[in-house]
């Protein structure tokens, strides 16, 4: 299949996919649900879409849990884009750049999105907006400079996605290089990776080193090139909107604050041998102490 071709398909899912979110509104469900992101693909690494709830058997540390809540329709999200503006991206800005207004301008009017930029260190560019021509604007004028405060951009961009209204939540982190300069260290950043209830997708345009925090969160990881970054932007934005959203009350009633490991496993559809699924690897319980 051609890039040309590829990006039709792409269109065209996106195009039929407006047409669901004109009528979604922001989901809201029990607030003693746990609720799970789940991206399923078959052995190519293809979407697999039009499962239901009987598709799926979910576990919380190993015990299988009643399914109380389930949607496989496309839904609008709640999208931060974190973006590596360090020296070391001098040469990678404008592709990093247009690829990122690619993947803004894939969306619809109801997704929002925020903007944080780091070099040195990190900042809020752009708080919520569904404007995204605010956030394509911001983005002209970045310049590369400065050192690489990674971590530090992921914690900022995690807490700033605490106040996103959908229930469909995940960070794009564009970047080349390994962190350098951030107050937080590689233990903290996955403590609180762990605990976040958002999937994390990276660009790694050199040597992030990182795919284990997107990993953790049911996200994914892709290396790429300056030539195929706008194909990867597209295919991260079809991948975000196509997740089945899952949620369930747990037996477990203590409220420990312990960590609780979720796994989910997917019956493949007929004629198809094997699916893979890819979610968060489980939650922290309320503390009845907090």
């Amino acid at each position: 299949m051609t890039a040309k071709i590829k990006r039709g398909a792409i269109a065209v899912a996106f195009l039929a996919a407006g047409a669901l979110w004109a009528s979604q509104k922001p989901l809201k469900v029990d607030v003693d649900l746990v609720m799970v992101n789940a991206t399923v693909t078959d052995s190519d690494n293809r979407l697999v879409m039009g499962l239901k709830a009987d598709d799926f058997q979910l576990f919380e540390d190993k015990i299988e849990q009643k399914i109380r809540y389930f949607s496989g329709d496309v839904a609008p999200a709640s999208i931060g884009i974190v973006f590596d503006m360090s020296r070391s991206m001098e040469k990678k800005l404008s592709f990093a750049r247009d690829a990122a207004v690619k993947f803004l301008m894939t969306g619809t009017p109801q997704d929002e999105f925020f903007l944080v930029e780091f070099s040195s260190r990190a900042k809020v560019a752009e708080g919520f907006t569904t404007d995204v021509n605010r956030l394509r604007d911001r983005l002209t004028f970045t310049t590369a400079q400065g050192a690489t405060a990674l971590y530090d951009a992921v914690y900022l961009g995690l807490s700033e996605l605490k106040h996103g209204q959908y229930q469909k939540k995940a960070l794009l982190l564009i970047t080349d290089g390994e962190d350098n300069h951030s107050r937080y260290s590689r233990g903290d950043i996955r403590g609180v990776v762990r605990e976040a209830n958002a999937q994390i997708y990276v660009i790694d345009l050199g040597r992030a080193l990182v795919a284990d925090l997107a990993n953790m969160t049911g996200g994914h990881s892709y290396r790429a090139s300056v030539t195929d970054l706008e194909d990867t932007c597209e295919k991260i934005a079809l991948e975000i909107k196509s997740q089945y959203v899952i949620g369930y009350e747990s037996t477990n009633t203590n409220k420990d604050g312990q960590f609780r490991v979720v796994r989910l496993h997917v019956i493949p559809p007929e004629g198809m041998s094997k699916v893979n699924v890819r979610n968060r690897g489980g939650y922290y319980a309320r503390n009845s102490a907090k």
